[in-house]
């Protein structure tokens, strides 16, 4: 059943994937079907980078955001964070952040009740 999942995990993958490639190679934000829509939805992910981590915890807590630092920083709460810094620094992650943090861009498509 294991292998199972996994197989299906990775059909949807891919799956999605085909999906978002063909409606940004077609410019389509959003589209209905059967009372379903499907819009394009891009998230940024972040996380410390490489050996960084406690120069990353050093440097959130010299900046004033202390309060992400636990004994780890919530990858979520962290992604959250970065996406915010980049908005705020004309769409630039921030100096103190260069090298510290991995970040990258992922678009899916999302589904809901249209």
């Amino acid at each position: 059943m294991e292998e199972e999942l996994k197989f299906l995990n990775k059909t949807i993958d891919e799956t999605d994937q085909r999906l978002t490639e063909l409606m940004i190679n077609n410019e389509t934000q959003s589209f209905n079907r059967s009372g379903t829509l499907f819009y394009l939805n891009t998230k940024i992910y972040a996380s410390a980078a490489g050996e960084k981590k406690e120069e990353l915890f050093e440097a959130l807590k010299e900046q004033g955001y202390g309060s992400l630092v636990v004994e780890t920083v919530n990858a979520n709460s962290l992604s959250a964070f970065v996406k915010e810094q980049i908005l705020e620094n004309e769409d630039l992650l921030p100096n103190w952040l260069e090298g510290k943090v991995n970040v990258f861009e992922r678009t899916t498509v999302g589904v809901r009740k249209a």
